[in-house]
């Protein structure tokens, strides 16, 4: 039985509640969603919820936000799109202005670096569970698991850029689908022969009426997003000039906003060379700080961002580079989304998307490696990888959070909350020792 459509009220509740409940990177995030819209609320099918992940792969920017504002506008239009991603980022960003308050009042507590501590091997198995769970849907042919290697191996093993990657996996795709069509097709959800239950946005749904393209909505609506942009940038502008700081971040953040291809640890260092090394807004140490809490908070990695105004500006600088980190991803997804829908059906567009799909699948268990190393082995660097002591505790924490991800139906939030609890439960024994 296909479910009701939600009402504009009730898509708000859940986009309002996925903004505080949105940990763990990209990867987690794009898990929590998939668990939330496609398994339980049913309010979009797997096929569409992937297509649609597969062109957010391609821009520039946080992904998850990105996907997440597709489905909002895919389900209730321009509002619904807005809605979506605004409130996607909004908690995050009140969250890291009030933490952002509290580390430059008051410096680092041992209370909180403890519950930070237990957190972050949970962002691990966050992590490592939705690789699991995307991978166990999409890899289901050996190519597929090839182009999943292949991407994991170019970027652990060559550090390739990720462009590349992407573009490398559409590649194969083109090529696959014309030698090997039959690799690249869809499979029915679960086994051979089961279906998915239907969704408000199934399979077949035919795009509503304001998701069919149209060049002249496209003009309008890049119009309209190019208007607000020099409109906030030319008040910034009148208000203290080129030399002000907030000013400033505008610019910096609005290229930086463009150049963030493969999510937030692509463009940390362009981040942090502007914020650190040319503007000074903060030191090495403190862009250290801010993006530990950036991993440990709702909402995507990017928002560290946020951090980085608010020490430059305070208040006023996290706003503005929030609001020009994120502005270009809605116009990507409102201008843009459009034409997807359109391409939907089109057979000569499905090999290219599953490879990109499958190669999503390699980037997440990258980005798991990646947390994991710094998490287990917090001493270790570049130069001596796994060098320093082992970190068992969290090691623990981890393992046990992944077993729960994945053997039970126990959310994202019990388990970030019982591995902080878990953290600071190990700093009052190591206390009392």
């Amino acid at each position: 039985m296909t479910p009701a459509a939600p009402s504009f009220a009730a898509a708000l509740r859940f986009w309002l509640k996925l903004g505080f409940i949105s940990f763990g990177g990209p990867a987690g995030q794009i898990a929590v969603m998939h668990r939330e819209l496609v398994d339980e609320r049913r309010w979009i099918s797997e096929r569409r919820f992937l297509h649609a992940l597969n062109y957010c792969m391609l821009l520039p920017g946080p992904e998850a936000q990105q996907l997440a504002t597709y489905i909002g506008w895919l389900l209730h239009g321009v509002r619904g799109g807005i809605a979506a991603g605004a409130l996607f980022v909004l908690p995050s960003l009140a969250i890291l202005i009030a933490l952002s308050w509290i580390y430059v009042s008051y410096g680092t507590v041992p209370a909180v670096a403890a519950v930070l501590y237990g957190v972050k091997p949970a962002v691990v198995a966050i992590v490592l569970a939705a690789a699991w769970r995307i991978g166990s849907r999409v890899l289901r042919h050996p190519v597929l698991w090839a182009i999943a290697a292949a991407a994991f191996l170019a970027l652990f093993a060559f550090s390739l850029p990720f462009p590349l990657v992407i573009v490398g996996a559409l590649l194969a795709g083109i090529v696959g689908g014309r030698i090997a069509p039959a690799a690249f097709k869809a499979k029915p959800h679960g086994d051979g022969a089961k279906v998915h239950p239907p969704a408000v946005i199934d399979d077949l749904t035919p795009p509503p009426r304001h998701a069919r393209f149209s060049p002249a909505r496209l003009a309008l609506t890049t119009t309209i997003f190019l208007g607000v942009w020099t409109a906030a940038l030319g008040a910034l502008l009148l208000s203290g000039g080129w030399e002000d700081a907030l000013s400033k971040m505008a610019w910096f953040f609005t290229k930086a906003a463009l150049l963030t291809f493969g999510g937030a640890y692509a463009v940390l260092p362009y981040v942090l060379q502007g914020a650190v090394e040319t503007h000074g807004w903060l030191t090495a140490a403190q862009m250290m700080d801010g993006l530990a809490l950036g991993e440990t908070t709702p909402g995507p990695l990017i928002m560290i961002v946020a951090f980085v105004g608010y020490l430059g500006a305070g208040t006023a600088g996290a706003v503005v580079a929030t609001f020009f980190t994120f502005l270009p991803s809605f116009l990507f997804i409102l201008a843009g989304a459009p034409f997807i829908e359109h391409t939907r059906d089109h057979a000569a567009l499905d090999a290219p998307l599953t490879a990109v799909t499958a190669a999503v699948v390699g980037v997440i268990v990258n980005l798991a490696l990646f947390f994991a190393w710094h998490v287990f082995w917090p001493g270790s660097t570049a130069q001596a990888p796994f060098s320093g002591p082992w970190d068992s505790a969290a090691t623990v924490i981890a393992l046990v959070a992944l077993g729960v991800l994945t053997g039970t139906r126990v959310g994202v939030i019990p388990v970030i909350l019982a591995s902080g609890m878990a953290g600071l439960a190990l700093q009052v024994l190591q206390a009392a020792m």
